[in-house]
């Protein structure tokens, strides 16, 4: 069954939403990914709750000129319109008072939401809001997408991926250094104005999909798995679009299995499977790559700490660095050093005094900061610098 809905056999509607939120996916990903290197994840949240006034609203007009109210391109360019408005009060709060960005995100989405929620809930008192089903727009509603609604997730895809690819400088230059973008001709408010701006459109499209509540996952969530796996701008923007469309794709084929399932939650939990899958297994910067260089770099410390025992004729009582050193052949079952042992022994205790003239000379300054007891030396200093440093080690030796 799975398969069939994988497959795009499940039928036109199934096939219609997978495909819907698979653009969507695309979209919010490479869209949200400026976001989370901006550090602005949180006004995406404003923009999304701000939707909702407009929603209801637009229905209300809608049928006082005699419509039904619930055409999705009315909704959505009342959603648009509301959710401008919040941005604008965002920047105006941030620009203009003394409120920080965050004080000013709380205070519009919370009073943003509170009136979307009061203006639904007399719209549900109407006689034309009780068949409305606005309340779709909150985690999303999938049941009956039709053609021209997925074709409109297309084109706005198709759009906000040609925006990102015509202000990637711009952005990019916005997200990691401000004050070069800013020297270099860019006006920053027009740049995130710029940035906010395709994220609304995401926002608005995505608000039949996933709603309002969990957009900002699809946004975010996204970038954030991408970035475990890249340190290249430009590598987290395309794995975040994958990521979001594979997350778009599977949740909708998933929902399409089990029907009782909203779409949206299902599309932002496969989403957070990516996530939790890099957090635990990106080989830079996953939770199993840090515990086994941290493993790599214990045994590390044991085994020079071993071999500085052995130059001094200390014995060794640790057993895991007993182990260690019986496994590289520096010592024999017994604890006494092959001769292996006897020359990586000598050459740890050099380095020792090598470093210790190192960290005292201000000439090596630089080279000083490289000292972790662990770094060879070799990789520091050039050839000639090592020689005159061992010229000092012997000098004293050569006076007594």
């Amino acid at each position: 069954m799975l398969a069939d809905a994988l497959l795009l056999q499940l039928g036109y509607n199934a096939a219609l939403v997978t495909i819907g939120a698979m653009l969507l996916g695309v979209a919010a990903g490479v869209a949200g990914t400026f976001l989370f290197l901006r550090k602005r994840a949180l006004v995406s949240d404003a923009i999304s709750h701000a939707t909702l006034p407009g929603v209801g609203l637009a229905f209300v007009l809608m049928v006082a000129m005699g419509g039904d109210g619930r055409s999705l391109v009315g909704l959505l360019l009342g959603a648009a319109l509301s959710a401008g408005i919040g941005l604008l009060c965002v920047q105006w709060l941030t620009t203009r008072t003394r409120l920080g960005e965050d004080a000013a995100i709380g205070a519009v989405l919370s009073v943003f939401f509170g009136f979307g929620i009061v203006i639904l809930t007399i719209v549900q008192t109407l006689n034309a809001g009780r068949q409305a089903g606005l309340e779709g727009f909150l985690l999303g509603s999938t049941a009956g997408m039709l053609r021209s609604e997925a074709m409109l997730l297309a084109v706005s895809a198709a759009l906000v991926l040609a925006l990102v690819v015509l202000l990637r400088r711009p952005l990019t230059l916005a997200a990691f250094d401000p004050g070069y973008a800013e020297a270099a001709g860019w006006r920053l408010g027009r740049i995130d104005l710029a940035m906010m701006g395709i994220v609304l459109l995401v926002t608005v499209v995505g608000l039949k999909v996933v709603g309002l509540i969990l957009i900002v996952a699809l946004l975010i969530v996204p970038a954030v798995t991408a970035r475990f796996w890249t340190e290249r701008a430009d590598h987290v923007v395309v794995l975040a679009g994958l990521l979001g469309g594979l997350s778009g794709y599977g949740g909708a084929a998933l929902s399409a299995v089990a029907p009782a399932l909203p779409t949206g939650p299902i599309v932002v939990l496969v989403s957070f499977g990516f996530f939790v899958v890099s957090l635990l297994l990106a080989p830079g910067r996953g939770v199993l790559a840090s515990v086994l260089r941290y493993g790599r770099y214990q045994r590390r410390v044991h085994v020079r700490q071993g071999l500085l025992a052995l130059a001094q004729g200390q014995p060794i009582y640790e057993r895991l660095t007993h182990r260690l050193l019986r496994r590289a052949g520096y010592i024999l079952p017994d604890g006494v050093a092959t001769a292996d042992g006897q020359a990586a022994a000598a050459k740890a205790q050099l380095d020792e005094a090598r470093w210790a003239i190192v960290r005292g000379d201000l000439v090596f300054v630089s080279a000083a900061t490289r000292y972790d007891g662990l770094t060879e030396i070799e990789t520091v200093l050039t050839p000639d610098q090592i020689t005159d440093v061992d010229a000092r080690i012997m000098a004293p030796q050569a006076v007594t």
